[in-house]
């Protein structure tokens, strides 16, 4: 067990990372590589595979079946975490793709992409990569997404799915039946470029901005979801193929199909809340 004193000393240092205070700033002459006109970082990841393993998305979301009251639907958010194991549609996934990150528009030649999500600076420091289970047209197995594209690439087939799931996130096993897990890495520079050493803080935030389009996303279609901060950095990493310095997995989410007579079963979940008497 870590040492009482030492845990504290890492919880003072995880606040202070996170204090917006900067009327004593302790770096009083840092200037960020913007500052110093150095070049900008790509926008995006280059496409790791080639164009022969990319899957073009529809973009034409009127035919598909969604709820339009929005106040419902803010209402109805909830975490997730029993799904029915079916199938969800390609256009499901594509929706729910470009909610999180899609790209609307670009400023200037390169300077910046205006997504569906709002972001510090515009960096949009993430990438999206999936675990592909259950949706039509797409072959079970690895996935990057490319923004700019509005596409999907295949990275290769995974042996064991579920137990790769499960093994990433850390023993969760409820989240092997979802037809599809989101793992979204962030490239860091991205966002130092512009903010440096307070980079950091302002990407923890733009995190919660793409988990919670997600989240209003799977409740408009009927679908499920539960954000996960527990997962396993190193098998993360290597599932993808990212060095985990210079690009890491930072939040993950399955998306699943659900039904309303499991929510009984969500319950048991915070049994422990009644049993503890807490």
């Amino acid at each position: 067990m870590m040492d009482e004193t030492l845990q504290w000393e890492l919880i003072q240092n995880g606040r202070e990372f996170t204090k917006g205070d900067r009327r004593e700033d302790p770096y009083p002459d840092f200037a960020s590589d913007q500052d110093l006109h150095r070049p900008q970082p790509p926008l995006v990841k280059a496409p790791m595979a080639g164009e022969d393993a990319r899957v073009a998305l529809p973009r034409d979301f009127d035919a598909l079946p969604m709820r339009g009251d929005f106040a419902g639907i803010i209402r109805d958010r909830r975490s997730n975490r029993v799904y029915t194991d079916q199938t969800i549609t390609l256009e499901q996934l594509s929706f729910l793709l470009w909610a999180t990150q899609g790209v609307k528009a670009i400023r200037g030649k390169a300077y910046a992409t205006l997504r569906t999500v709002p972001c510090g600076g515009a960096r949009h420091e993430f990438e999206t990569y999936l675990i592909v289970r259950k949706v039509d047209g797409l072959a079970p197995g690895a996935y990057h997404y490319l923004p700019m594209e509005h596409a999907l690439e295949y990275l290769g087939a995974i042996e064991d799915p579920e137990g790769t799931i499960d093994r990433t996130l850390e023993g969760q096993t409820w989240a092997a039946k979802a037809s599809a897990v989101f793992y979204w890495s962030m490239v860091p520079y991205r966002a130092e470029w512009r903010y440096g050493i307070y980079a950091h803080r302002v990407a923890m935030i733009d995190a919660g901005h793409v988990g919670q389009n997600l989240y209003l996303a799977c409740t408009a279609l009927g679908l499920g979801t539960c954000g996960i901060g527990a997962f396993c950095h190193e098998d993360c990493a290597a599932l993808f193929g990212l060095d985990g310095e210079e690009e890491y997995v930072v939040y993950t989410a399955p998306v699943g199909t659900v039904r309303a007579e499991d929510q009984a079963r969500e319950q048991a979940f915070y049994r422990f809340v009644e049993e503890e008497g807490l």
